[in-house]
């Protein structure tokens, strides 16, 4: 009991460390942005965008599958230390080779060939060099999140601060890159001082490396399959409709259901290792517990992020992107259902198929979802724009996930799944419904009366406070709806969280009056 509890605490711990770094990586550049825009202006922040596309080419092949594979490698090796040394140096030597062999094209056609961004790509080698020094696979494999996290957060962060410091105007371009990039290898080579704590006094003995090119490559076929699934859409929007601005508000939206997407799918990079060496002990039992696990904490988080974005998106919108992003609102409100979607396709794939060498099954699953994609982004595109990409966006994540259901239907029973989702479905609704009614009411306060009487004089300003005064007030209204609608429930994981906070302050209150009796005694 007491070891479910530590590895229950690890994992909760470990989600929190992970989605910090998630939403950091996805805030950070908000961050920047403003600041680059007007110092690189659109000139120089396009010529890195294209720039780090190619070379991020470049990284994929040349790291093929190994951060994946690795970290679930390393999962089954968690128990066995020599093992765990052998498995370790064979896939850093397969990636050392595989980034050697995709440097040198990148050499001859980047660096030394005839084009016009030569400065940037001999800048950019750094960062594929800084990729065959990446071994946080390694740490996520034990599970040891805080490492990596607290490393890439401290490196990020440096890096922001750098570019404030030393960026100052459009020739600073290659300072900006020079940054990042060094950034990243500083931050790879760091993690490698904590290695001797995990492989002293171990012997390495029997090191093979090809027998890990098939398996390696088999986890990147998804990746890379992951990688056109995520430009598909906006590259076919640019190229049916003439209009650039659609692919703007297409990319727009994306961009608030991503940040809130890693919220939702973090717990799965988390769970593949804890599922990859439970599933090396051959504990089903444990594995079918992991699963209601997430299964649970899915449903508890992206019910009410999808219905409340769906809620908030014409209050949100404006503060966010400012005015002529209308269009945005709709997008999100049908977009926001792969919150749901994703959430669900990453218990089945991500955190199951995966852990348990069933990436052929992974793949297939993906590869049905970009052909749906591609097919109904050209008969809905043409007809309906951004529009017509968005809903095609949602149906090809259900096809995915009824795919993926098909290969693990033996295995996970669609009963408990809507067994544990119900709940979380109906204080969702409820929560919706009550945001609805305080969306259609803009007088909430007579200061809010006031605010309104302000806006109908056009006053951007006015308008701004409005929205975000009214933002605030829906989300907490909702947010309150939604918990209090659990506790009617009784949810399991609301009234584990009560429990929580109701013990600690009862043990508080005990050592308080400890500490009291012993201050009266000494008096």
């Amino acid at each position: 009991m007491a070891k479910e509890k530590a590895n229950t605490k690890s994992i909760k711990r470990n989600y929190l460390y992970n989605m910090i770094y998630q939403v950091l990586i996805l805030i950070l550049p908000l961050v920047t942005t403003p600041y680059l825009s007007r110092v690189l202006g659109a000139e120089g922040i396009g010529i890195y965008g294209y720039t780090y596309a190619i070379v991020t080419y470049f990284i994929l092949f040349g790291s093929l599958g190994v951060s994946l594979y690795g970290q679930r490698e390393i999962a089954y090796a968690q128990d066995n230390p020599e093992k765990r040394m052998s498995t370790f140096v064979e896939l850093i030597l397969f990636r050392l080779i595989t980034i050697a062999i995709a440097i040198i094209p990148y050499t001859l056609f980047f660096i030394y060939g005839k084009n016009n961004y030569q400065f940037c790509y001999r800048i950019l080698l750094i960062e594929i060099i800084a990729a065959a020094f990446d071994i946080s696979w390694f740490f996520q494999g034990m599970e040891e999140f805080k490492k990596t996290v607290t490393r890439n957060v401290f490196v990020r962060v440096c890096s922001v601060t750098c570019v404030f410091l030393f960026v100052k105007t459009k020739e600073d371009l290659s300072k900006f890159i020079l940054i990042y990039s060094l950034g990243d290898l500083i931050g790879n080579i760091s993690l490698w001082l904590y290695l001797p704590k995990y492989f002293r006094g171990i012997k390495i003995k029997n090191i093979g490396i090809r027998k890990h090119f098939i398996p390696v490559m088999m986890l990147f076929i998804p990746q890379i399959a992951n990688q056109v699934y995520k430009i598909l859409d906006t590259t076919m929007i640019g190229r049916i409709i003439p209009d650039k601005a659609e692919t703007g508000y297409y990319e727009q939206a994306q961009k608030v259901i991503r940040l809130l997407l890693t919220i939702v799918t973090s717990l799965g990079v988390v769970m593949i290792p804890r599922m990859a060496n439970t599933f090396a002990n051959n504990d089903k039992k444990k594995i079918q517990q992991y699963l209601k696990l997430s299964f649970r904490f899915v449903f508890f988080l992206s019910f009410p992020i999808m219905m409340g974005i769906s809620a908030v998106a014409h209050y949100f919108v404006p503060i966010f992107f400012g005015s002529g992003y209308d269009k945005v609102v709709v997008l999100i409100r049908i977009i926001c259902p792969i919150l749901l979607l994703m959430g669900i396709g990453n218990v089945l794939g991500t955190q199951y198929l995966i852990p348990t060498k069933r990436q052929k099954e992974y793949t297939i699953s993906v590869i049905v979802g970009i052909v749906v994609n591609f097919i109904l982004n050209i008969i809905l595109i043409m007809r309906y724009a951004s529009i017509g990409a968005s809903i095609a966006t949602v149906i090809s994540e259900l096809v995915v996930i009824f795919v993926q259901y098909l290969f693990v239907r033996e295995d996970i029973s669609i009963k408990d799944i809507l067994r544990i989702a119900w709940k979380y479905f109906v204080a969702a609704v409820i929560m919706l419904f009550v945001c609805s009614l305080i969306g259609y009411m803009n007088n909430y306060t007579i200061l809010a009366i006031r605010l309104v009487e302000l806006a109908e004089k056009t006053r951007y300003s006015d308008r701004l406070f409005l929205n975000m005064f009214n933002l605030g007030v829906t989300m907490f209204t909702g947010g309150a709806t939604y918990f209090a609608s659990l506790i009617v429930l009784k949810d399991e994981f609301v009234f584990r969280f009560l429990d929580r906070i109701s013990n600690k302050i009862m043990n508080r209150k005990n050592s308080q009056g400890v500490e009291d009796k012993d201050l009266n005694k000494e008096g």
